[in-house]
């Protein structure tokens, strides 16, 4: 009987303990919608300008770093092109075959492939089989060494070439076209060449077009002659090209890859006071793979993101970040 009121008495004082504890801990609180927004971190690094338009402060150094490249709006011819690919080749009317006149043993090498030659600069010299004299291996043209087939001390024969100099001043640019495309290719039609080196493209002119296909890929040969003064042509690379069907102009154009979408806008961000980024929204108008007309937004002579422009995305939307 003790025993059973002992747990008895445990009970009760574990009842009441717990309410005790109840009666003592906080109260649980809620929040108002006002006071909750004042809890969450604020994107201090995004301000507003008087239109509502976000912009952040980030420097030229910064967006070098990250890749971004700022450029100027400005008018622009949009075109409807037609697009193919191609490849360099040396101007075959101005490559030579440099064949020794006799079969011999080379004595001397004077150029080497990639070597820069004048008409009449000697190339080698070869000692005749049926004299045992020499006699001089010269440059018929000027230009550059593109291949070279002997050695020192080495058996020249008359049957093959020791030298090929090219003059590389100008360059063929040999075009795929597909069957179904030759019906709108003509002679004379402006193509832009692009050498996919970063200095933008180069414009030509088709000046020939080769009256047989080719059975194996479908495609017919159109050809197009660019000068090449600086070299910045190599024979050998591949190009993508672009026919100009139809041309209009615009007052204002940025580049396609300038196009963002933030909250449901399009915008383009635009540098402002040196210092800041502005989420500017813009109209678009028509547009071609490069270019894209702004009917509103945005001024000529503006500076804007043209290149890389999603990082300067992913900088506006950051809650915390430090900024230069």
């Amino acid at each position: 009987m003790k025993t059973s009121s002992t747990i008895l008495v445990a009970l009760i004082t574990a009842v009441l303990g717990a309410y005790g504890y109840a009666m003592l801990a906080p109260a649980k609180v809620e929040m108002t919608t006002e006071q909750a927004h004042e809890k969450k971190p604020a994107n201090e690094h995004v301000e507003q300008d008087e239109h509502g338009a976000d912009r952040i402060r980030i420097s030229d150094v910064k967006l070098a770093a990250a890749g971004v490249t700022l450029a100027e709006a400005a008018s622009a011819t949009l075109t409807d092109t037609l697009s193919f690919n191609g490849v360099l080749r040396a101007n075959q009317e101005a490559v030579v075959q440099v064949t020794p006149r006799f079969p011999g043993i080379a004595k001397s090498i004077r150029k080497r492939i990639g070597d820069t030659v004048a008409k009449d600069d000697l190339l080698a010299s070869i000692e005749s089989n049926q004299s045992l004299t020499a006699y001089d291996l010269k440059a018929p043209i000027g230009g550059t060494i593109i291949d070279r087939q002997i050695s020192l001390g080495e058996y020249a024969s008359e049957q093959k070439p020791a030298f090929v100099v090219a003059d590389l001043s100008t360059i063929w640019v040999d075009l795929s076209i597909y069957r179904q495309d030759l019906k709108r290719v003509h002679l004379g039609d402006e193509v832009l060449i692009d050498p996919d080196d970063g200095r933008g493209e180069i414009k030509g002119a088709i000046s020939y077009l080769a009256p047989v296909g080719v059975s194996e890929t479908q495609t017919a040969l159109a050809r197009v002659v660019l000068p090449n003064p600086e070299g910045r042509l190599r024979p050998g690379l591949f190009v993508t090209a672009r026919l100009i069907l139809a041309a209009r102009n615009v007052a204002v154009a940025v580049r396609t890859s300038a196009i963002q979408t933030l909250e449901n806008r399009t915008i383009v961000f635009v540098r402002e006071d040196n210092d800041k980024i502005e989420a500017r929204p813009v109209e678009l108008g028509e547009s071609d793979p490069r270019h894209v007309e702004i009917k509103a937004g945005l001024a000529a002579g503006e500076r804007y993101v043209a290149e890389n422009s999603f990082v300067v995305k992913a900088e506006m939307g950051k809650g915390d970040a430090d900024h230069d």
